[in-house]
């Protein structure tokens, strides 16, 4: 029994943590990224080979078809680089599910990639953009030199299609601190994200999730070389809340890797850990009745979702 599933029984009276619904399905189609983030949990980069095949795409949307699950989470790498990323969108939009993709912005500013735009425009796409900072300094020191630049002016070009602006055409901003820190109080942040973009910029956008960073990938190569990983995962077990336990993401969804494997989260494909109570754990056999009310595989670093107000891939889990 590792450290979090204890610190789960303790808070649990002796309780595992086990999934309570599937109302997500988040889809990892690939490791490529025109960005190298230096707090990447799966180490995203140009020259990760990585990708989902067709193949997969459509055992997915199978599946997708015949399980009461209402919403799709797209993430990569950069997903715009998977050559079959729109036919897959189109047919899960067809099906009526709720698709949302996890942008970085700037690879819509390389060279024919701007259709996308329009494309997830056109389809009512929920966009959620990577913006740690609304600071120029900021961003470009975790992300790469321009990125912050690249990043507003797609942002500029969505407010225009309507992004941020229409209320069917969600656009949400992640932020992520810079360091080895917890995430500032996430209504506070947004607060301060929507005046400075605006005052700055003129731009809008809907709502700011805060994402603690997952002391795993290029994010855990950096604490290790400060010689500070320990002090930080520290910070996130002297952290814990168990009011977050109720709601923490891996409750309700389930993760496909590239290659189809079915983990309880991102963060666990990075770390190739699948599921692995004896529920299925491959989109080949996926069972949604099995898949509910599995044990969720749990390791040190899911501490970084429990700490102070909590972390998902949707943001704060308290207020």
């Amino acid at each position: 029994m590792n450290a979090f599933e204890q610190r789960i029984k303790e808070a649990g009276n002796g309780k595992d943590l086990t999934g309570i619904d599937i109302k997500t399905m988040q889809v990892n189609v690939g490791f490529m990224c025109n960005q190298s983030c230096n707090h990447c949990h799966i180490e995203a980069s140009p020259y990760r080979e990585e990708m989902m095949s067709w193949d997969v795409m459509e055992k997915i949307i199978g599946n997708v078809r015949n399980a009461n699950i209402g919403h799709i989470d797209i993430t990569g790498g950069a997903p715009e680089l998977n050559p079959d990323i729109e036919r897959f969108i189109t047919a899960l939009r067809e099906l009526g599910k709720n698709v949302q993709v996890r942008t970085n912005l700037t690879v819509c500013s390389e060279p024919g990639m701007e259709r996308y735009l329009e494309f997830y425009r056109d389809n009512n796409i929920h966009l959620v953009a990577s913006l740690p900072c609304y600071t120029e300094e900021n961003v470009d020191a975790q992300r790469g030199e321009s990125v912050y630049e690249k990043s507003i002016d797609v942002l500029k070009k969505l407010n225009s299609l309507g992004y941020g602006r229409d209320p069917g055409l969600k656009l949400d901003l992640v932020y992520n601190p810079g360091g080895a820190n917890l995430p500032g109080e996430q209504n506070a942040l947004e607060t301060a994200y929507k005046t400075e973009l605006m005052e700055r910029h003129g731009i809008v956008f809907s709502n700011l999730l805060t994402i603690t960073n997952m002391p795993v990938g290029r994010f855990k190569t950096v604490l290790d070389s400060a010689n500070t990983y320990d002090t930080y995962l520290n910070l996130l077990k002297t952290s814990f809340n168990r009011n977050t336990v109720g709601s923490l993401m891996c409750r309700h969804q389930v993760s496909v890797g590239w290659e189809g494997t079915l983990y309880d989260c991102d963060f666990n494909l990075a770390l190739s850990l699948p599921i692995n109570s004896g529920a299925p754990n491959h989109i080949d056999t996926f069972d949604p009745t099995v898949l509910r009310e599995r044990k969720i595989a749990t390791n040190d670093h899911c501490f970084a979702c429990t700490a102070g107000l909590g972390s998902s891939c949707g943001g704060s889990l308290l207020a």
